[in-house]
Formats: structure tokens, sequence, C-alpha cells
């Protein structure tokens, strides 16, 4: 029995469907979006068609093969990738405008040697063609194309059928199938099904740009991940001239891998020693400063968390956290006042994570609860003293993954006290403790 016909209005720029029509879309506050639409006349009996059954697999007898893919000798961007571009893999790099992704994206162009087509709607020829020169870039294998229509677009890619694409940004193309303007959620969409079907299709890379806003929510990015293949976002430290490039979402590798560049004049430069970056450099040393490790990825990283520990002077105890959750905190500091008797209900707490990073991990539990005690008696520890492992309600320190890694890395650094939880290892000077309580002996 077929659906009765059903009329309902939709926003052609945000998507939000109502009853009936409206002038303002109370969705997005766009003026004159909303527009009409019939739904539930098809027939929802399934009806048979032909099928050819050779197009199903049977993976007992399919054989594995390894992804083609271009190195781009930028080794910070192939980690995070896997390895490199996979071959007609459909990318998104995203990040908030200014803060590099079209510099990111040419020295990519200037690595890979391989033909490459530029699509910008928001830069002219020679506006590229200037940032080429400040970066001191080769554009011998780069053409460019000053386009917003994505059906031109896309008969220039099948035309010249180059190894690489760059949509920058995703933001400024349209298609004429749909009435609504460039941008929308709606023109967003459609843009990059038609990409994807010719970066499969044709086997051609592509990497799309789209800038993101600090909440994420303008069309585009969010509204994109479940249709490419690799979602990148180029975020800035607390240090204006670093980046982090993390990935959300990659179907040929890790998501848990980061990579840190350093923005100066002649483009963005690989970090070859992460640690040093967030380590205090030519610095006095201050109570409530302690040197942990964390994992970002494969890779550990070396970083200060810091704690300010006052006493309060009306109303509740304040308990603020920068870079480390706030429960979490919470739950430390009432481990360290039930199990180790310090008196901090009546002290304001302030932590901190230099460097702009975000600890997610349990591996910088010890570390948060040596900073506190440190600063609340204001006693500094020492420089070449390094904390590593998780804390249980009991008080007890329990190991963390990859904990080998961690000490490997503080050895590498010349750090010579490392307390860390009782192991089976081979390495030595090492500082095993059980709980806070054989922690804070070793300390102070």
């Amino acid at each position: 029995m077929a659906k009765k016909a059903t009329t309902i209005y939709s926003c052609t720029k945000c998507g939000a469907q109502f009853p009936k029509w409206i002038g303002r879309c109370s969705g997005c506050g766009a003026w004159g979006t909303i527009t009409e639409e019939i739904s539930g006349t098809d027939d929802r009996k399934i009806k048979p068609v032909k099928v050819d059954k050779n197009l199903l697999v049977d993976f007992k007898n399919s054989q594995i093969t390894d992804f083609a893919r271009l190195e781009t000798k930028i080794n910070e961007f192939d980690r995070v990738l896997g390895g490199g571009i996979v071959v007609g893999s459909l990318i998104l790099l995203g990040g908030a405008p200014g803060i590099g992704k079209s510099t990111l994206v040419l020295q990519i162009c200037h690595n890979l040697k391989t033909p490459t087509l530029y699509v910008s709607g928001e830069e002219s020829a020679s506006q590229i063609k200037m940032r080429i020169d400040r970066l001191n870039l080769d554009f011998s294998n780069l053409k460019f194309l000053g386009e917003n229509n994505i059906e031109k677009i896309a008969s220039f890619i099948i035309e010249e059928k180059p190894g690489l694409v760059i949509i920058d940004s995703i933001q400024t193309l349209y298609s004429q199938e749909l009435p609504s303007e460039a941008g929308s959620i709606n023109q967003v969409r459609i843009c990059t099904v038609k990409l994807l079907e010719i970066a499969k299709r044709y086997n051609i890379s592509i990497i799309i740009i789209g800038h993101v806003t600090k909440d994420g929510l303008v069309a585009g990015p969010k509204s994109l991940e479940h249709l490419v293949d690799a979602v990148l976002y180029l975020e800035s430290t607390a240090t204006d001239n670093f980046r982090l490039l993390r990935s959300a979402k990659n179907r040929f590798g890790s998501t848990s891998e980061i990579g840190i560049f350093n923005m100066t004049g002649t483009g963005l430069a690989e970090v070859i020693n992460p640690s040093e970056l967030f380590l205090p450099q030519n610095q006095e040393p201050n109570s409530g400063s302690v040197i942990t490790c964390v994992m970002e990825g494969s890779r550990p990283f070396l970083l200060e968390t810091q704690a300010l520990v006052t006493k309060t002077l009306f109303g509740y105890p304040q308990r603020r956290a920068s870079g480390f959750d706030s429960n979490r905190l919470q739950m430390l500091i009432a481990v360290l006042v039930k199990r180790v008797q310090i008196p901090l209900l009546n002290q304001d707490i302030h932590l901190n994570v230099t460097g702009g990073l975000k600890i997610d991990e349990t591996g910088a539990d010890l570390a948060v609860c040596a900073a506190i005690i440190s600063s609340f008696k204001d006693k500094i520890i020492q420089a070449d003293t390094i904390l590593l492992g998780e804390v249980g309600l009991g008080g007890e320190i329990r190991p963390v993954y990859q904990i080998e890694k961690r000490i490997e890395e503080a050895q590498k650094l010349k750090f010579k006290n490392i307390i860390c939880p009782v192991i089976k290892t081979e390495k030595k000077g090492l500082i095993m403790v059980k709980n806070l309580e054989e922690a804070i002996k070793k300390l102070f």
C-alpha cells in the first residue's frame, strides 16, 4: 500500500525541517530559505531487480594488498596519516582561518613532485604565487584553477588527471543542482560527494580544506567526517608559533598519532624532538613544578605540570585545571586527603599543563599529586626528577601502558631520578614505589 504524500518545509541552508512554512529558519536564523518538499509518495514494498552475483566478494578467496601511498617527506604529516597519502583517498584538513592549512598543503605539493591541481575559490593565482615565492617553493608541477563551480572543477580534474588535487576551501564551492548558496550544509555535502566519486573512480588523491570556528559548528567539517577517508585538524598551542596536527578519523591508519610543527617565516618546520619543546628552558625551579611523560600515539612527550595551592579566603575551595580532567583532579585531591592526610579541604588548587597539550590518560596522576604536595609544602622537587604512574583510590601506584618507552625517553634526556611503579624491567637507576606514602618519602 502506497504511503500518503505529506508536505514538509526544509531550510536550504542548514537542513532543518518544519511542519509549516515560516519566513525565518529557527535553526540558523536565515530569512527566505524555507522551501516546500513532498515526501512519502513512493511505494514502500521492495521490488526485486536483477543482480550480478559476481559482485559478491568471498573473503576466503580475496588477497590482502597494501595501499599505495604518496610519501610527502614531511615526517610529522606522514606519521599522522599512517605512512603517507593513500592513492585515491579523500582527506579533510580542518582548522581555524589563518592557522597554516594552505601553507601546509603547498609544502606537500612541493615535496611530492607529482602533477598537482590547486583549486581555490578564495584566492587568485597572483596571491598563491606570492605565497609560493615567500615560502621559496618549487611550483613547476603545480597548476592553478580559480573556480567555485563543482561541475566545472570535476571536468578539469577528469581531463587533467593529476596525482593530487587541493580544494581550498570546500565552503566556497557550489553545485548548480541546488539553489542554496555556497557554504550551506547541502552544498558542502553534494560537492564533497562529487569529489569522493572522482577520487575513487579515477584513483586521484584529494585534500579538501575546511574552516572551523572555535565551537566547530560551521557548515562543513563536522558534517563531512562520515564521507571522507581521513579527517585531520590543525590546532594552535598556547605558544602561537607551534601547531599540532591531529587525526580525528583515519581509515588507513591510527587516530592516536600527533604531529608538531613550528610556524616560521618560511613555512611550517617539523619539531624533531618535541619533548624538549614542552620542558622548562633556563628557568629557576619553583615549588609545584613536576616533570612527567605522556603518550600521544606511539610517541612519548615529556612535559611540565604546575600546581598552585593557596588558602581559601571565602566560600568553597576552588579546583581549576587547564589541560587536565577536572573530575580526575577532584579524585586525586580526595585520595591525598584520605590516604596521605594532606589537609587540602580549605585550599584552592590550580593545575596547569604547560605547552597547550591536554592529558587524556592516567600516566600523569603521580606527577599531579606530587605537584600539589610540592606547592602545599612549598618545597622544590629537583629538576632532574620525573614521575610516572597511575594513582588508585587506595593510594597505590599502578603501572601505565608503554612505560618502557617513557623511561627510555626520560633517560635519553638525562633524567637521573625516575620515580615509577613497581614493574619487571632490566633498566637500572629506577626508583620504584608502591604507594603515595613511599613516593612522598623519596621526594621530600
